[in-house]
Formats: C-alpha cells, sequence, structure tokens
C-alpha cells in the first residue's frame, strides 16, 4: 500500500493495521522518518514537502514492484507526507512483513535507499537563518547502488 498524505497519520496505529494484515509474516520491519528539529543551518522551524502528483506515486510503485520482485515479502506499506510539517512531524513510513526477518529487513532498507533517491519529492527546509532546499547526499546514492550488484534471495 503506497500513500502520499497531505494531513499529519498516526505511525502506531498505522503499523499495527499493517501488521493485522500480515497474517503469515514471521517479521515486519519499520522505520519511521521524523522532522529534525536542526541543522547544520540552525534550527528547524518546518519542513516543506512537494511532489509531482501521480509521477510520484509511479515511482514508488515501481520501487514496491522491485523489492517485491528481489525479496519474499508481503506487499509493504508506505506513506509519504508532503506539505509543511513541524519538528517532530512524521515523515515517512515504511513498513515490511515477511515470512523470515532478513527479508523484512534488506526489503526495507532497499525501499528507504531508493524512496530517498528515486522518489519524486522535493524538500525545503526552513530554518532561523532562512531557507534551503535539501537533495540526497552522495552517501545516500552510495547507499542505492550498493544493491546493485546484490544477490537475489528469493
Amino acid at each position: 500500500m503506497i500513500r502520499v498524505a497531505s494531513e499529519p497519520f498516526d505511525p502506531a496505529g498505522e503499523l499495527k493495521a499493517y501488521e493485522r494484515s500480515c497474517e503469515t509474516a514471521g517479521a515486519v520491519v519499520s522505520f519511521l522518518g521524523k522532522v529534525r528539529s536542526g541543522s547544520k543551518g540552525g534550527a528547524v522551524t518546518a519542513l516543506e514537502l512537494e511532489h509531482y502528483p501521480g509521477v510520484t506515486e509511479k515511482t514508488m510503485a515501481k520501487i514496491v514492484t522491485e523489492a517485491t520482485a528481489r525479496w519474499a515479502i508481503d506487499e509493504p506499506l508506505i506513506i509519504h507526507r508532503v506539505g509543511r510539517l513541524a519538528p517532530g512531524e512524521a515523515i515517512v513510513l515504511v513498513a515490511v512483513g515477511a515470512a523470515h526477518r532478513r527479508d523484512a529487513f534488506e526489503a526495507a532498507d532497499y525501499l528507504m535507499d531508493y524512496l530517498k533517491t528515486e522518489a519524486m519529492f522535493w524538500k525545503k527546509e526552513m530554518r532561523e537563518d532562512g531557507e534551503a532546499w535539501i537533495e540526497p547526499r552522495e552517501s545516500d546514492y552510495n547507499d542505492a547502488r550498493r544493491w546493485d550488484g546484490a544477490k537475489d534471495t528469493n
């Protein structure tokens, strides 16, 4: 399930519902990304996320399709916020159910690596000293590239 949300969501409630839907899973791994309260430029007052409706969801679906082809997992849950978010608010929730923990861990890691570098989101940090667009770092791209030669586990 993929959802781009303009309103806050309840990570615990979403995770609980997802866990119930993974009836045969022996493992559920989740990741919650939140808005930081500070950065190199000082205190963060807000984070603005924009997306390209339709294209963003299509890119996210492609990433999910690739993950489900590589690992024996249930359909993952991905919720990603857009709009203006305050420090501490949830930005992204990724949850992956699988029969075995390794598949769940690796698939969740893969999904986050590619959401960070390939999904069509634009982020602007509002700080006390001004505002700045946030781009993926070289280390984010390196994290994603490590999957290029990784052996399938299925």
